[in-house]
């Protein structure tokens, strides 16, 4: 379905080595599926790229920067660098979405509570019909907060304006 898109987050190596975020092996194992099943139904499949700083460990044309080779995007697949944690602002992705038809989202990746939730949420805001992956993002543990908690409360908060949905409940045909 052409009017339905999987927006990869940030699935970039920083994310999974040298300090994984939680559950790095099966997020990737989550994603790898999503995006092989959106690859089958001939889905718009966006990889959004996080552009950090000089030192950072996204640093542009670092190692970290680098998209996870589990999830490397193919040649007909969008790639929108960012630079701040809603992938709308100050980026082309808008403009490619509704160029391609693209009403639909489901997303997954990294950090929940800063690029995947600043992203999701513009995307409701802007009339899309998002659905979030219950167990396709992640985070690290803050100051006390485990990931996990981090995780629960943006699935529970989101909910409120967005579908919330395990992997094993997207489809993306049919």
């Amino acid at each position: 379905m052409k009017n339905t898109a999987l927006l990869l987050i940030d699935t970039q190596v920083n994310m999974f080595t040298p300090d994984p975020v939680y559950n790095a092996d099966g997020l990737l194992d989550t994603l790898q599926s999503l995006l092989a099943q959106a690859r089958a139904a001939n889905a718009v499949i966006v990889h959004i790229q996080n552009n950090g700083g000089p030192g950072d460990p996204d640093e542009p044309q670092t190692p970290g920067w680098a998209i996870h080779p589990r999830l490397s995007p193919t040649s007909d697949e969008l790639v929108i660098q960012k630079e701040t944690p809603d992938a709308f602002k100050d980026t082309s992705l808008q403009a490619k979405l509704d160029a391609l038809g693209v009403d639909k989202f489901v997303i997954g990746g990294m950090q929940t509570e800063m690029c995947v939730n600043a992203t999701a949420q513009r995307a409701a805001a802007l009339g899309y019909k998002v659905t979030l992956v219950e167990d396709g993002h992640s985070t690290f543990d803050f100051e006390g907060e485990p990931a996990t908690e981090t995780i629960a409360q943006h699935n529970h908060e989101l909910a409120g304006i967005m579908t919330v949905s395990p992997a094993k409940g997207i489809q993306f045909s049919g």
